[in-house]
């Protein structure tokens, strides 16, 4: 769908000049009758228009944008100005009683000196081409801009759609396998973990599809996905999560803060109840602290991260830009992930 911001411009400019012939009309001491007055600002009004729309759909479009001929450009109006003020100056010498004619102050009848009318035209035929042109430029520079941010906008969501769709099956991908891992070992709480899992699917297909999900449901989230990481081990993981400050109220963007917490289970120790994994969630009006710390499984090599905490950062730089702070700590022990978002 076309802006309607050009047509609105043409309207008000086209305003703008009419309330000033209006005002001349009405305040010049040299009253002309009706059919003079038509005369004189019909046919200068026709040729002005015409100027000016020449040099807006034809000359700026064919030689400036598209072929880029300057310098015929620059003669094609210095042509059009003469052309339309020759125009203007042979309709005067033919009616000079009605374009050229004027009453002085002492009352008497004068003619206005036909060179200084084709000055004046020349002049006149000038100012359309300028305005013309700056306003067919700025139009078009504005216009310009409007599609490069629409388009912007497009590759930034569809960027965060692409991030999204890799987040989902890495974190169904990850589920799955510790799902397999105790029908494997045939244990009873293998249905739980079904049903955990399908509770958190509903949340990551249905709720997490606003821009701006609650962080309550965010950090409940969080803690479904930790009691299905326990129903892993036999007697439970290690994992220490505290919470202070308000988050009733507060907003985030969905699935940001799972994948520091998926990471931890996958590449750290969650069953030492001496290095426990350590969650910790602080929040205000303002700022959401958020840091997830956990041992370091010597016999899992994986790199640490993955797709997951790759994607993650990339939706904050797209999302939070210059409103959050990520620290990685890889020490020879432990490794923590600590994020700060401007709420």
């Amino acid at each position: 769908m076309k802006s309607k911001g050009p047509f609105i411009v043409h309207v008000v400019f086209w305003f703008i000049i009419a309330l000033i012939v209006v005002m001349a009309v009405l305040y010049t001491e040299n009253k002309l009758p009706i059919r003079a007055l038509g005369i004189t600002y019909g046919v200068a009004g026709v040729i002005n228009i015409s100027i000016f729309y020449i040099n807006y759909t034809l000359l700026i479009p064919m030689l400036v944008k598209e072929q880029k001929r300057y310098g015929l450009y620059i003669a094609s109006i210095v042509l059009l100005i003469m052309a339309m003020a020759t125009l203007k100056t042979v309709v005067a010498t033919l009616s000079p009683d009605t374009i050229l004619k004027y009453i002085d102050e002492q009352g008497r009848i004068n003619y206005q000196p036909i060179t200084h009318y084709a000055l004046a035209s020349i002049f006149t035929s000038g100012f359309f081409v300028v305005v013309s042109s700056l306003l067919k430029f700025a139009i078009d520079w504005f216009g310009n801009e409007r599609v490069q941010r629409n388009l912007e906008t497009e590759k930034r969501e569809m960027e965060l759609q692409f991030l999204k769709s890799q987040l989902n099956p890495h974190f169904l991908f990850n589920s799955l396998n510790n799902i397999y891992s105790l029908a494997y070992q045939k244990s009873d709480k293998t249905a739980d973990a079904v049903l955990k899992l399908s509770e958190i699917m509903r949340y990551m297909i249905y709720e997490s599809n606003d821009s701006w999900v609650a962080l309550s449901k965010e950090v409940e989230y969080v803690q479904s996905f930790i009691e299905l990481q326990k129903l892993r081990f036999k007697d439970g993981a290690a994992v220490e999560f505290t919470m202070n400050g308000e988050i009733d109220g507060q907003h985030i963007v969905p699935l940001i803060l799972i994948s520091f917490v998926e990471n931890a289970f996958k590449h750290g120790v969650a069953n030492d109840p001496e290095n426990p994994i350590k969650i910790n969630i602080i929040a205000n009006q303002k700022i959401l602290h958020f840091s997830v710390t956990n041992k370091k499984n010597n016999f899992n090599k994986d790199e640490m991260g993955g797709v997951g905490l790759h994607n993650v950062e990339r939706r904050l730089q797209l999302l939070y830009p210059d409103r959050y702070k990520l620290n990685i700590v890889n020490s020879a022990t432990h490794y923590t992930s600590e994020l700060m978002l401007d709420i």
